[in-house]
Protein backbone atom coordinates (compact mmCIF):
# COMPACT_ATOMS: atom_id res chain seq x y z
CA UNK A 1 0.00 0.00 0.00
CA UNK A 2 1.40 3.60 -0.77
CA UNK A 3 2.46 5.57 2.12
CA UNK A 4 0.26 8.58 2.75
CA UNK A 5 1.16 11.57 4.25
CA UNK A 6 -0.84 12.98 7.01
CA UNK A 7 -0.91 16.44 9.53
CA UNK A 8 -3.98 16.70 11.43
CA UNK A 9 -6.04 20.07 11.01
CA UNK A 10 -5.25 23.02 13.02
CA UNK A 11 -7.40 22.63 16.78
CA UNK A 12 -8.28 18.60 15.43
CA UNK A 13 -8.69 16.55 18.50
CA UNK A 14 -5.20 14.45 18.71
CA UNK A 15 -3.90 11.62 21.67
CA UNK A 16 -0.74 9.91 21.84
CA UNK A 17 -0.87 6.73 22.69
CA UNK A 18 1.87 4.04 23.47
CA UNK A 19 1.60 0.72 22.15
CA UNK A 20 2.11 -1.90 24.88
CA UNK A 21 2.72 -5.41 24.90
CA UNK A 22 -0.73 -6.28 25.47
CA UNK A 23 -2.12 -4.26 22.48
CA UNK A 24 0.20 -6.54 20.40
CA UNK A 25 0.28 -10.34 18.56
CA UNK A 26 2.97 -12.52 19.16
CA UNK A 27 4.69 -10.88 16.11
CA UNK A 28 4.40 -7.25 18.08
CA UNK A 29 2.38 -5.51 16.12
CA UNK A 30 -1.13 -3.95 17.36
CA UNK A 31 -3.72 -6.99 17.10
CA UNK A 32 -6.45 -5.25 15.09
CA UNK A 33 -8.84 -5.52 18.14
CA UNK A 34 -7.06 -3.51 20.03
CA UNK A 35 -7.51 -0.42 17.75
CA UNK A 36 -11.18 -0.45 18.17
CA UNK A 37 -10.87 0.09 21.96
CA UNK A 38 -8.15 2.75 21.54
CA UNK A 39 -10.63 4.74 19.48
CA UNK A 40 -13.43 4.16 21.84
CA UNK A 41 -11.06 5.98 24.40
CA UNK A 42 -10.55 8.87 22.25
CA UNK A 43 -13.92 9.10 21.53
CA UNK A 44 -14.77 9.17 25.47
CA UNK A 45 -11.90 12.10 25.91
CA UNK A 46 -12.67 14.02 22.53
CA UNK A 47 -16.65 14.09 24.21
CA UNK A 48 -15.21 15.43 27.52
CA UNK A 49 -12.40 17.50 27.08
CA UNK A 50 -12.96 18.76 23.45
CA UNK A 51 -17.12 18.84 23.81
CA UNK A 52 -17.36 19.39 27.62
CA UNK A 53 -20.07 16.63 28.11
CA UNK A 54 -18.53 14.29 29.94
CA UNK A 55 -18.99 10.76 28.28
CA UNK A 56 -19.71 8.83 31.63
CA UNK A 57 -22.38 11.25 32.42
CA UNK A 58 -24.43 10.95 29.34
CA UNK A 59 -24.04 6.82 29.97
CA UNK A 60 -24.84 6.15 33.14
CA UNK A 61 -26.90 9.03 34.54
CA UNK A 62 -28.11 10.11 31.34
CA UNK A 63 -28.65 6.60 29.88
CA UNK A 64 -27.33 7.80 26.95
CA UNK A 65 -25.32 4.83 24.34
CA UNK A 66 -23.20 5.30 21.76
CA UNK A 67 -22.48 2.19 19.88
CA UNK A 68 -20.82 1.96 16.66
CA UNK A 69 -23.24 1.09 13.95
CA UNK A 70 -20.74 0.84 11.16
CA UNK A 71 -17.25 0.65 10.88
CA UNK A 72 -14.40 0.39 8.45
CA UNK A 73 -10.43 0.57 8.37
CA UNK A 74 -8.14 0.74 6.31
CA UNK A 75 -4.35 -0.62 7.72
CA UNK A 76 -1.49 1.22 5.91
CA UNK A 77 1.31 0.68 8.00
CA UNK A 78 1.54 -1.66 10.85
CA UNK A 79 2.14 -0.18 14.44
CA UNK A 80 4.77 -1.93 16.82
CA UNK A 81 5.15 -2.66 20.43
CA UNK A 82 7.35 0.49 21.97
CA UNK A 83 6.11 2.56 19.43
CA UNK A 84 4.43 5.78 20.14
CA UNK A 85 1.19 6.64 17.74
CA UNK A 86 -1.14 9.90 17.74
CA UNK A 87 -4.79 9.11 17.14
CA UNK A 88 -6.79 12.14 15.66
CA UNK A 89 -11.02 12.68 15.72
CA UNK A 90 -12.41 14.09 13.05
CA UNK A 91 -15.99 14.77 11.84
CA UNK A 92 -17.31 13.64 8.92
CA UNK A 93 -21.37 13.71 8.72
CA UNK A 94 -23.62 14.95 11.84
CA UNK A 95 -27.00 13.20 11.24
CA UNK A 96 -29.96 13.61 13.49
CA UNK A 97 -29.03 10.97 16.00
CA UNK A 98 -25.58 9.68 14.29
CA UNK A 99 -22.50 10.93 13.92
CA UNK A 100 -19.97 9.72 10.96
CA UNK A 101 -16.41 10.04 12.21
CA UNK A 102 -13.14 9.16 10.98
CA UNK A 103 -9.83 8.60 13.11
CA UNK A 104 -6.34 9.07 11.71
CA UNK A 105 -3.77 6.84 13.15
CA UNK A 106 -0.43 8.44 12.09
CA UNK A 107 3.18 8.95 13.23
CA UNK A 108 6.13 10.38 12.08
CA UNK A 109 3.78 12.28 9.08
CA UNK A 110 2.47 9.08 7.70
CA UNK A 111 -0.87 7.94 7.70
CA UNK A 112 -0.79 4.25 9.57
CA UNK A 113 -4.10 3.19 9.36
CA UNK A 114 -7.99 4.82 9.00
CA UNK A 115 -10.98 4.07 10.52
CA UNK A 116 -14.36 5.36 9.15
CA UNK A 117 -17.15 5.35 11.86
CA UNK A 118 -21.21 5.50 12.27
CA UNK A 119 -21.92 6.08 15.92
CA UNK A 120 -25.82 6.15 16.83
CA UNK A 121 -26.86 8.04 20.10
CA UNK A 122 -29.32 5.81 21.64
CA UNK A 123 -31.91 5.71 24.51
CA UNK A 124 -30.78 2.92 27.37
CA UNK A 125 -34.02 2.47 28.22
CA UNK A 126 -35.86 1.82 24.64
CA UNK A 127 -32.75 0.59 22.44
CA UNK A 128 -34.18 2.87 20.30
CA UNK A 129 -32.17 6.17 18.46
CA UNK A 130 -32.49 9.03 20.28
CA UNK A 131 -32.08 12.63 18.76
CA UNK A 132 -28.50 14.83 19.82
CA UNK A 133 -29.61 16.99 22.61
CA UNK A 134 -29.15 21.06 21.27
CA UNK A 135 -26.05 21.46 22.95
CA UNK A 136 -24.03 18.55 21.65
CA UNK A 137 -25.06 18.95 18.42
CA UNK A 138 -23.80 22.62 18.32
CA UNK A 139 -20.50 21.47 20.04
CA UNK A 140 -20.26 19.07 17.44
CA UNK A 141 -20.94 21.04 14.63
CA UNK A 142 -18.54 23.73 15.50
CA UNK A 143 -15.77 21.22 16.08
CA UNK A 144 -16.02 20.00 12.86
CA UNK A 145 -16.10 23.52 10.83
CA UNK A 146 -13.00 24.31 13.17
CA UNK A 147 -11.10 20.76 11.28
CA UNK A 148 -12.87 20.77 8.27
CA UNK A 149 -10.51 19.62 5.48
CA UNK A 150 -8.55 16.47 7.00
Amino acid sequence: MQEQRFAPPAGAFTRNVPIRFSHCDAAGIVYFPHYFDMFNGLIEDWYKEELGHDYATLVMADRYGFPFVHIECDFKIPSRMGEVIALTLLVERIGRSSLGIAIVCHRDGLERLRARMVTAMMSLATGKPEPMPPALRDAIEAYRQRTAGG
